[in-house]
């Protein structure tokens, strides 16, 4: 039986998902985000996996503090998640995660971010980089709805639409 731990965990990475492709739907927002990657001196691949999993991170620990289910975490705040990647520290963001996760690329993309967030260093300020990177694509949802207040179940709605998997 799954638990509601794990389904919020769920909940939180598929918002890590589906954030990237809703952002890319105006192409130069991923050629630009690919030129920070490389300046940075960030894989591409391992740099966006990153960014999902950071703001799957900022999602969980969010809904933790607000004590918020995983029936609730529709509700939450686009902006509350843009505050907690950047207000966050690394290591906040990892308390509270499932023992297991269900998704290997959530296993090794937690693990590398665990592998970042200890290593200090060139990884800390590399995780720093990727935070301002999701929250300025938090912010490009935000600006491109017109509702006064974007929660989580808007970005899922959004992403339904535009055909992304559920």
């Amino acid at each position: 039986m799954t638990s509601d731990r794990d389904m919020l965990w769920h909940r939180c990475a598929h918002l890590g998902r589906v954030l990237l492709p809703l952002v890319d739907q105006e192409p130069w927002r991923r050629d630009r985000r690919h030129e920070n990657l490389q300046t940075w001196g960030i894989d591409t691949v391992e740099g966006e996996r990153l960014i999902e999993v950071f703001a799957a991170l900022a999602a969980h620990a969010v809904a933790a503090d607000a004590s918020v289910s995983a029936a609730e975490f529709d509700a939450l705040r686009v902006s509350a998640v843009a505050d907690a990647a950047t207000g966050k520290r690394d290591i906040e963001l990892l308390a509270g995660l499932p023992d297991t996760f269900a998704d290997s690329r959530d296993v090794q993309a937690v693990g590398v971010f665990r592998l970042y967030a200890y290593k200090g260093g060139q990884s800390s300020r590399r995780l720093f980089q990727l935070s301002r990177e999701v929250r300025h694509a938090l912010a490009v949802l935000g600006e491109q709805t017109p509702m006064p207040s974007l929660t989580c179940g808007d970005v899922f709605r959004r992403a339904a639409e535009a055909g992304l998997p559920q």
